[in-house]
């Protein structure tokens, strides 16, 4: 029932077109689509330096891979802009703002086919933050914001118990830990003791009713650390993810990493609001992160992990054992092929190394995220000579 990837990337359908004018026709514009940079651009002015400071560098670069053609799950990015009117106005979002998001969120639901909070065909997102310099400190990325008790019913019936549970779990975790600030080891604390419950040593070994179990268990941790239940309205998961965002710019952690790296204190973060693709889906979905030429030496090849059947945490957590990025190749040579043609095309767009986050959902590739790869002193000089020669 979902929208094809084909037809979501062909632009702007009729009624999203009707969105982006009421957008645009509000006093003060807080939110741009990812297939809106042409905007952002008018209304920074000077150059893509300024566009990076407006949408934060993710943002800037999401809406950039958007106008080159690049598979991108549509969003939308809210500005540092309104990060710091957040910030001066006591934690009050900016007048407008906050209706803004709602109508951009049309926008996406349109695009890919699904509505948020919809029992039907529901459309999940992700929230995360994007300064226009990354740093620590920053709130993580919350997953699978829209799920509820009553989605995530009407989801099994679409796909399984197992992946809805594990994606219920991580919202849930997430949302905790991120959000609400309910330390994230007591959630760890109950993974492993399911798997011992369970007899397995992985996560991925976890069957439906293990999830359940711990989706059971999260949901009274979270109530025992927050005094209240787990929000069941999307929209106050995502209201308050988005609060959650604002307000780590001025968290101890960013502020002093700003003032160690000379970073000033005005520039704010962006929020990107984002369509869920789901790396977990299927043995032919998976999720990973990827080097356009090797970090190491310079060797104009890709270089990095994935994981079959996983989210992209899963790369980076360290609980699985990840394969390297040339296994793709055997196990999805289509997926590959379309992977090594997009990091030839951002690199030269971008006219350096490309650090790259991707997800497959069923055979379908998407790319998360783009950034200017780090690499050693060796590698440097090595990509610098082969460019120079390309």
């Amino acid at each position: 029932t979902h929208t094809p990837q084909s037809a979501i990337l062909s632009g702007l359908v009729g009624s999203e077109m009707c969105i982006r004018d009421s957008i645009m026709n509000a006093k003060e514009k807080h939110v741009y689509l990812f297939s809106e940079l042409d905007q952002a651009e008018a209304y920074a002015k000077d150059g893509w330096d300024s566009v990076r400071g407006l949408l934060g560098g993710k943002g800037a670069n999401l809406a950039d891979m958007t106008r080159l053609g690049v598979p991108v799950p549509p969003g939308l990015t809210v500005t540092t802009e309104s990060c710091n009117a957040f910030l001066e106005a006591g934690e009050e979002f900016p007048e407008g703002m906050w209706d803004q998001v709602l109508e951009g969120l049309k926008a996406v639901e349109a695009q890919m086919g699904r509505k948020f909070g919809d029992l039907q065909d529901p459309l999940l997102v992700s929230c995360r933050s994007g300064a226009k310099f990354s740093m620590p400190g920053m709130m993580d990325t919350v997953l699978n914001i829209g799920l509820n008790d009553a989605v995530a019913e009407q989801m099994i019936l679409q796909t399984s118990e197992r992946f809805v549970f594990d994606l219920y779990r991580r919202l849930i975790q997430m949302f905790g830990s991120v959000v609400m600030d309910v330390p994230d080891e007591v959630f760890e604390a109950v993974i492993e003791a399911q798997r011992k419950v369970a007899g397995v040593k992985t996560d991925a070994e976890m069957n439906a009713e293990d999830w359940k179990v711990v989706t059971k268990q999260f949901k009274q941790i979270y109530k025992t650390y927050t005094h209240e239940d787990f929000p069941e309205d999307p929209y106050l998961q995502l209201k308050l993810g988005t609060e959650a965002v604002f307000k780590s710019w001025n968290s101890k952690r960013a502020h002093a990493y700003r003032d160690a790296a000379g970073i000033s204190h005005d520039l704010g973060t962006a929020v990107n609001i984002q369509a869920m693709v789901y790396g977990n889906i299927s043995e032919d979905s998976g999720t990973g992160v990827a080097m356009s030429r090797n970090a190491s030496n310079g060797r104009n090849e890709l270089e990095g992990d994935f994981l079959m059947n996983a989210q992209g945490e899963d790369v980076v957590a360290g609980i699985r054992m990840t394969e390297p990025i040339s296994e793709l190749k055997a196990k999805l040579p289509e997926v590959y092929d379309q992977f090594r043609e997009i990091a030839r095309k951002l690199e030269q767009h971008y006219l350096n190394m490309q650090d790259m986050e991707f997800t497959i959902e069923r055979r379908t590739l998407w790319v998360i995220q783009t950034r200017d790869g780090k690499r050693t002193a060796q590698a440097e000089v090595w990509i610098a000579v082969e460019m120079v020669e390309e």
